[in-house]
């Protein structure tokens, strides 16, 4: 049993979700055969509807919402790094975009992180997590066999791993995939659309006039897309960086001549 959800309604949406959690209670549904949510963009007061009804949904005890870090990591290792990495990253003024400890005959742990300021990561950056976090994990010893540890930037086509990364990247093409079926599917291209209400908003490639509200919570990966403009606004941040480097050396130097 499928919940067949009708945007133009939000009464009948919340009654088709009603019956789709009252069926799975009884064992006549799968959870996992969700519909999310179409909303009117163009209609400010049928969203608003549109959200409330949605929204609603996550009231019923068996629904609750993640931590809001369960796109960071996927294990428990993971999370035990994550837990050390984090403080230490936010006294160098970084923030932890993933962290995920690779099988192998040695195991990897790989770590993205990005400096707060600009989203960028420099050479010396990485050097410092990564010679400051492996002090503490040799202390800490959250993984008890030989392990390699590799700290870099996320990359133009990063993950997208927390709500403040879909809002901040608003306007730029991305894909996202769901932990569960959605209409069918688990896999959704498009651009970018803002975040509201722990929502996720994307119009969909291909699809005109259609926007997809998405709870973050079902998010399991999603990444950047590699386009033009988001080549052009990769590079005007490395060149305000420079300038704003340059501009730290010529004050240096100013200093030291006085």
């Amino acid at each position: 049993m499928t919940a067949e959800i009708n945007p133009a309604s939000p009464s009948e949406f919340w009654g088709a979700w009603i019956e789709l959690w009252g069926a799975t209670r009884l064992g006549l549904a799968n959870p996992a055969c969700l519909a999310y949510l179409r909303i009117n963009k163009n209609n400010p007061a049928a969203q608003d509807a549109d959200r409330a009804a949605l929204g609603s949904l996550f009231l019923l005890p068996e629904i609750g919402w993640k931590d809001g870090l369960h796109m960071k990591t996927k294990t428990n290792k993971d999370e035990r790094i994550l837990a050390l990495a984090e403080p230490i990253a936010a006294d160098l003024g970084l923030h932890i975009v993933r962290v995920r400890v690779m099988a192998g005959k040695r195991q990897t742990v790989q770590i993205m992180a990005e400096r707060i300021k600009d989203g960028l990561m420099s050479v010396e950056n990485c050097a410092d997590l990564s010679r400051e976090l492996s002090a503490i994990m040799e202390v800490e010893d959250p993984i008890s066999d030989p392990y390699m540890l590799e700290v870099s930037s996320p990359g133009l086509d990063r993950p997208l791993t927390d709500l403040a990364a879909f809002e901040f990247y608003e306007g730029y093409m991305a894909r996202i995939e769901l932990d569960r079926l959605v209409e069918g599917r688990k896999r959704f291209r498009g651009t970018l659309a803002g975040v509201e209400d722990g929502h996720v908003d994307i119009n969909l490639d291909g699809e005109s006039d259609s926007t997809a509200s998405i709870p973050f919570d079902w998010i399991a990966e999603a990444k950047l897309l590699i386009t033009d403009e988001l080549i052009k606004k990769g590079q005007e941040a490395k060149e305000a960086a420079q300038k704003d480097s340059e501009s730290a050396d010529s004050n240096s130097t100013a200093e030291k001549e006085d």
